[in-house]
C-alpha cells in the first residue's frame, strides 16, 4: 500500500511542478490559479511521501520519489510545453525510470 502512496505522491509531484511551469506562462488572476494549484499539490505530494517513509526505507523512498516526479516532469514538459524531445534527453528518461524500476525491485 505505501509503494502505492510513494506512486501517487510522485505523480502529484509532476503536478506542482507543472503548476510552475503554467503559472510563468499566466499573468494576474490566471497565475494566481496555478499558484494556490502548486501549494495544493506540494502539500498532498508531502503528506503523501511523509504516510510511505513511514515504513519504506527513507533514502528509496526519497529516490522513488524523486525519480518519479523527475521522470514525469520532463515527459510533461515535452508534450505541454513543447521542450525538445532528442535523443539524449530520452536515452536519459530511459535510463532514470531503469532506475526507478529497480531500486523498486531491491527495495526490503
Amino acid at each position: 500500500m505505501n509503494w502505492l502512496l510513494l506512486v501517487i505522491a510522485g505523480l502529484f509531484e509532476v503536478g506542482f511542478a507543472s503548476c510552475l511551469g503554467k503559472a510563468k506562462q499566466s499573468e494576474g488572476t490566471e497565475a494566481m490559479w496555478w499558484l494556490v494549484g502548486f501549494i495544493v499539490c506540494l502539500s498532498i505530494s508531502m503528506a503523501l511521501l511523509y504516510k510511505a517513509v513511514q515504513t519504506l526505507p527513507v533514502g528509496t523512498a526519497y529516490a522513488v520519489w524523486t525519480g518519479i516526479g523527475a521522470a514525469g516532469t520532463v515527459i510533461v514538459g515535452v508534450t505541454l510545453f513543447k521542450e525538445p524531445a532528442d535523443g539524449w534527453r530520452i536515452f536519459f528518461l530511459s535510463t532514470l525510470i531503469m532506475s526507478i524500476v529497480g531500486l523498486k525491485v531491491l527495495a526490503k
